[in-house]
């Protein structure tokens, strides 16, 4: 009866162990497919918001990225429907988006998720529009800077997709400076 019950405790020890492990293994997996996920969601949502507004892009693709809350909201968005775009006066033919991701935390069994990333538009190839040259000053002929900053993402799961719900600039980035 001593051995038979020492065979059960080592056998129900090492199964609670490979339980334990294969629980460990699921939860690393599905943390990072949701990080790759949303990595590119935010990679190729942000690259999207800055052609919408800089290159005049139709807006109806941003939905895949966006929720259409934010859409509706959103203050960089806002400037190509109120008027004030600075970029109407230029024909921008590509950008140098850049995203890096700082930090990300999404829970495998959660539908939200958090996110700091910085976005920076080191480059812009495009010219002002014929139509302006005679108005501007030549000085003001060049294609305006990009804002770059570093914002705070809250990101949700809607039907198996992630969005991004909220996007809130943290904190400008001077691009003149160098590192």
């Amino acid at each position: 009866m001593k051995y038979l019950r020492r065979l059960v405790w080592y056998i129900v020890g090492k199964l609670s162990l490979i339980v334990a492990l294969l629980g460990m293994l699921s939860i690393a997996f599905y943390f990072s497919m949701n990080s790759s996920n949303i990595y590119i969601i935010m990679k190729d949502g942000m690259a999207k918001r800055a052609q919408v507004v800089m290159m005049g892009l139709p807006e109806e693709e941003m939905e895949n990225y966006f929720s259409p809350s934010y859409l509706n909201r959103d203050p960089v968005l806002a400037t190509v429907h109120n008027g004030t775009n600075p970029y109407t006066r230029y024909r921008i033919n590509g950008i140098d988006h850049r995203l890096k991701m700082e930090w990300l935390w999404c829970w495998p069994w959660e539908d939200e998720a958090t996110a700091t990333v910085v976005e920076r538009v080191p480059g812009i190839d495009g010219r002002i529009l014929g139509e302006y040259k005679t108005t501007l000053k030549e000085s003001q002929w060049s294609v305006p800077r990009w804002e770059s900053g570093r914002y705070k993402v809250l990101l949700a799961k809607e039907n198996g997709r992630w969005l991004i719900k909220n996007l809130e600039r943290t904190a400008l980035i001077d691009e003149t400076k160098k590192d």
